[in-house]
């Protein structure tokens, strides 16, 4: 019976990162593409309204997905910017309201890279592309070198405008990813080859924003612990990643997996059902003394218990199952909740379920959700519809022809 108590009170135990900061709970809303900027980079009413509501329910922390610090590789028009043209007004308004309650809001910098939005951008990745369908420009070793310092500038910003920690986006096949990988990284330079060498720019990244930041400041970094792609990175290569990243002065690890390149295999489509990187997590605490953070297939209470009591994960991040339940957090934390209903979608288009939970999103964020009937294909039309618009925008605020 103590043993049975001791397991319910783990997901309301805090836990104190490498610089000191408290996480008052091991849940997290991880960072999901919420595409709720204004399409000039800049916060909405229902984006900042989202992330209160999030705090509200009781999340340790809640990530803000792609949050660019170069506004020439967005992932998509909805990101927020975190550079020379914010409104910085809008972003204390954010940071205020989405950390009532004790929560941490954390900003998910990242930049596109090779799978950046092609109609505001160029794309352009480690190295030069064409794989089918799929083409992008090659880096110059100037522009690798100025990467460290976006990073950085983005990083101060956040910290000045009230976030309580960053994330760096080292995961899903974004530009940080793409030099982890070998299918991406064809350098013959120092940043190419070895996985020791694919990591450097990672490394010096780090060691930029931590030397912006301070030492009390909670850095984190999201990484695949594969890239489920033919050619891409591999478990081994990952595991050897965070060894590597141990030795840095990062605070929280994100184990995720898989890249949004055509073709690539979808975390969802793993046999099996429950937590998808638990176990790839359980060989990384063998590595690394590091908070490790798993996000992915998490839909039940039990399976959070389990992965925290067994050791292998510290934190669990949930990113659907809280747009399905903004009070997720606290309906856990209270031993309840554990009625999700998961969608479920048949022959959906590529970026079709996305496309789904995104608009669901806006509507969590204006509050009515309870209203929300859209079915999957008016979705991806809202969706496509409102991306048209914003692109529109973004291409006018940045100077893009």
């Amino acid at each position: 019976m103590i043993e049975a108590e001791c397991t319910n009170n783990l997901l309301g135990r805090s836990l104190v990162l490498p610089c000191g900061a408290v996480l008052k709970n091991r849940l997290v809303k991880s960072a999901m593409s919420d595409s709720l900027a204004d399409g000039e980079g800049n916060p909405t009413e229902a984006q900042i309204r989202l992330y209160e509501r999030w705090a509200k329910g009781g999340v340790a922390l809640s990530i803000i997905g792609e949050v660019q610090g170069d506004p020439r590789f967005p992932e998509k028009p909805g990101n927020l910017v975190l550079g020379a043209s914010s409104n910085l007004q809008t972003l204390h308004s954010l940071t205020a309201r989405a950390s009532i309650e004790g929560a941490h809001i954390w900003p998910q910098i990242g930049h596109a890279g090779a799978l950046s939005h092609s109609p505001i951008s160029q794309p352009t990745g480690p190295s030069a592309l064409a794989i089918g369908n799929f083409k992008c420009a090659g880096m110059s070793m100037a522009a690798v070198e100025q990467l460290p310092d976006m990073y950085a500038k983005a990083a101060l910003l956040a910290k000045e405008v009230g976030f309580t920690g960053v994330q760096i986006h080292a995961g899903h096949g974004f530009l940080l990813s793409q030099f982890l990988s070998p299918l991406f990284n064809r350098r013959s330079d120092q940043y190419g080859g070895s996985i020791e060498a694919r990591c450097r720019i990672i490394v010096e990244v780090i060691a930029k924003v931590r030397q912006a930041v301070g030492p009390l400041y909670p850095v984190g970094i999201k990484i695949n612990s594969s890239d489920q792609l033919e050619g891409g990175l591999t478990e081994e290569e990952a595991l050897e990643a965070i060894r590597i990243l141990d030795q840095t002065s990062i605070d929280l690890i994100e184990i995720s997996g898989g890249t949004y390149f055509p073709g690539a295999k979808a975390s969802s489509d793993k046999s099996g059902r429950g937590p998808y990187f638990v176990d790839f997590a359980r060989k990384a605490q063998q590595v690394t003394p590091v908070p490790l953070l798993a996000t992915g297939g998490f839909k039940t209470r039990d399976e959070a218990l389990d992965s925290l009591a067994s050791g292998s994960v510290d934190m669990v991040g949930l990113a659907r199952a809280m747009v399905l339940n903004p009070e997720l957090a606290n309906d856990w934390l209270a031993n309840q909740g554990d009625n999700l209903a998961f969608p479920r979608f048949e022959a959906s288009p590529p970026g079709g379920i996305t496309a789904w939970y995104t608009m669901l999103l806006t509507a969590v964020g204006n509050d009515c959700e309870s209203r929300f009937e859209l079915d999957l294909g008016s979705a991806i039309h809202r969706y496509e519809e409102r991306d048209e618009i914003r692109c529109a925008k973004w291409r006018k605020r940045f100077s893009f022809g």
